[in-house]
């Protein structure tokens, strides 16, 4: 078999993680130790990710015509790529969280979106909270308003007399029969 066709299904491997993917994050994993790598993995995986280390030409190869070319700068030296499918910015996120306590991990570059972002770039992006965490975050600021409403309301309710709970009304008295 010739070289490239042994490589073939390398390269279908690849364009399929990165076909539909939400972003894709190149770092240089050079000096990690294997206790540290073996951690980032399952990190990785644990929150639905692929990561893998693949040639650069390879890589090459599979992201022509697509979003994630732009990446092609960045692909020299050792590069591992991190792809995510749903969440645009967790690969970025969780790679700068562990690059925290593994400064030998360093992140080149990433395509989120579409769009391409240097190093610099990436640390931006690792900012933003996950997309569960900003649902959560509008959800409490819905509710806040109608929670100091209903807290005004009792207080209203409780400065005029009434009980704090709604209790029935006293039946008026009758007025004497003629």
């Amino acid at each position: 078999m010739a070289k490239v066709e042994l490589k073939a299904p390398v390269v279908e491997e690849i364009a399929s993680h990165l076909d539909g993917a939400a972003s894709a994050v190149l770092v240089d994993y050079r000096g990690l130790t294997v206790e540290q790598d073996t951690r980032l993995r399952k990190t990785l995986r644990e929150a639905g990710l692929v990561y893998k280390v693949y040639k650069n030409t390879l890589i090459r190869r599979a992201a022509q015509g697509t979003a994630f070319e732009a990446l092609d700068g960045d692909l020299e030296g050792p590069t591992a790529i991190a792809i995510s499918k749903d969440d645009a910015t967790a690969a970025a996120r969780i790679l700068a969280e562990f690059a925290k306590t593994a400064d030998k991990l360093e992140i080149k570059s990433g395509v989120v979106e579409g769009t391409y972002y240097n190093a610099e770039g990436m640390a931006q992006i690792a900012q933003i909270p996950s997309r569960d965490v900003l649902l959560g975050r509008l959800f409490g600021s819905m509710q806040s308003p109608i929670t100091n409403f209903a807290r005004v309301l009792k207080q209203i309710a409780e400065k005029d007399g009434a009980p704090a709970e709604a209790a029935p009304a006293e039946a008026p008295a009758e007025a004497p029969a003629e």
